[in-house]
């Protein structure tokens, strides 16, 4: 299928992509064909302009498609070819394993360049894509997982994952398990009853201070944030321990983890200052989305909540930055509704390699939402870092 051109822009195709590989599951975990007949199918789209390159640029996060997102679609239409690589928990995270998503990337990375032939491959990080680029490309070049947090075996050390030719980081937080720590309710008092709450710290409530918060009310509510994050870990872990001694055939568990957005930067922007707006994030009225059906690890399992949502989580840009040689670009987008400044700044500061660049596109939100002239600036940036290391069309 075609897209059609503007005057800025080029014509693109976008060609579905199947990537296959074969994998042994102890238990079925995804519905469907792929979850039990021994075989993984990813289902993603090559979107190139008519101009030849010799790179790829391959989007992907742990749970989402890429495809029609803005920053993709831009980088095509301005001349590069693009990969938008779906797992195989797309549009599904509840039962997600991050060590099996960096083995569906590496299926894409391999296929790119074994099927598709392209030379050179750049993992293009973007939002909840940039600590997986981080953690697919530690392990790409120095591999050390047999297993997963939950210690079921997964070897990441006989995967043969190739390493990228260069990473970046776009919009993106240091991982889902530090972003959850930060953005849990800490008011849920018992984890079967969302409506059992401490209400001097419920954000939305009406016995909370107003903002600006008090370094001192932020103290307390990370502690008991944390608390509730370790609460939720232990009981996981255990019930783990339970099914296992009972040696029977249940293996797993799923849970709901009850509200989940109760950032006091969405209400404050004095805290972590940038451009954004206050009383809102990138997913629209933060109370509403505290107990909706889409916040973050509402739907999980005991497995999942280990390997993505707990602090055992090994998808950990801070862990994982430190042990990569790639070139590294890290983007900042400077009125960002969902990632704090911190989380970028933290993750360059923690990169080792020799080649780090680090850019902030002013005013920018996270999803660049009604802003082509951030969105161009994005795609500029990304073009002239990529056309100075020789991975450019």
């Amino acid at each position: 299928m075609s897209t059609r051109c503007t005057p800025e822009t080029l014509s693109v195709t976008r060609t579905p992509l199947i990537v296959s590989f074969t994998e042994t599951a102890a238990f079925t975990e995804t519905y469907g064909f792929a979850g039990s007949q021994g075989k993984v199918f990813l289902e993603g789209q090559l979107i190139r302009p008519e101009t030849a390159s010799e790179t790829v640029l391959i989007f992907m996060h742990p749970a989402s498609t890429l495809n029609l997102m803005p920053l993709p679609m831009a980088m095509a239409e301005a001349g590069h070819h693009v990969i938008c690589a779906a797992s195989r928990y797309a549009k599904n995270d509840t039962a997600l394993i991050m060590e099996k998503v960096v083995a569906d990337l590496g299926a894409y990375v391999r296929h790119a360049k074994e099927v598709l032939g392209y030379s050179k491959v750049v993992i293009t990080g973007w939002s909840g894509g940039g600590s997986l680029a981080l953690f697919y490309q530690s392990q790409a070049e120095g591999p050390t997982l047999t297993d997963t947090p939950a210690g079921d075996p997964y070897d990441l050390t006989k995967a043969n994952l190739i390493p990228a030719d260069a990473v970046t980081f776009v919009a993106a937080h240091t991982g889902r398990a530090r972003i959850l720590a930060e953005w849990i309710d800490p008011s849920v008092v018992d984890e079967a009853n969302p409506d059992s709450r401490e209400p001097t710290l419920d954000l939305y409530g009406s016995e909370v201070p107003q903002p600006p918060y008090t370094q001192d009310f932020i103290t307390v509510f990370r502690a008991v944030q944390t608390a509730r994050i370790r609460r939720i870990t232990d009981r996981a872990q255990r019930m783990l321990v339970q099914l296992k001694t009972r040696n029977g055939a249940e293996v797993e568990r799923p849970f709901i983890v009850h509200r989940t957005l109760a950032d006091p930067r969405f209400l404050d922007p004095t805290l972590e200052p940038n451009g954004r707006p206050a009383g809102t994030c990138y997913l629209g009225v933060p109370e509403t989305v505290n107990s909706g059906p889409v916040g973050l690890a509402r739907f999980t399992t005991l497995r999942a909540w280990l390997s993505q949502w707990s602090p055992l989580s090994r998808a950990d840009a801070l862990d994982t930055v430190p042990r990569i040689k790639a070139p590294l670009l890290v983007l900042e987008n400077g009125a960002d509704d969902a990632v704090p400044t911190s989380h970028p700044q933290q993750v360059f500061a923690a990169a080792q390699m020799d080649d780090k660049t680090y850019v902030t596109i002013p005013e920018a939100s996270h999803y660049y939402r009604d802003q082509p002239e951030q969105l161009a600036e994005a795609v500029r940036t990304l073009a002239n870092w990529l056309g100075a290391r020789g991975l450019a069309p």
